[in-house]
């Protein structure tokens, strides 16, 4: 038998849920990410001929921007 943090009973059963539940929201989240990542890749091809020193610029400045604008601060990057 297993027990959690408040020394309750967890059934097996529970357990194998939970984990699948949260391996395929992970799977989900790196394929989304594959299928962006795979995108902005033929951008720079189309755009920039491969060359990825300017979108990678570019999208240094827009990720900054997006973690500024909600709060006017930048204490989302002090997590990293």
């Amino acid at each position: 038998m297993c027990y959690d943090m408040n020394m309750e009973k967890i059934d097996l059963k529970t357990t194998i849920r939970y984990v699948t539940q949260n391996l395929v929201i992970v799977l989900g989240l790196v394929l989304i990410w594959r299928g962006i990542w795979y995108i902005l890749d033929a951008i720079d091809i189309l755009f920039f001929g491969g060359i990825h020193t300017w979108s990678a610029i570019g999208g240094i400045i827009l990720g900054l921007f997006l973690l500024y604008a909600p709060d006017h601060d930048l204490k989302e990057i002090q997590k990293l």
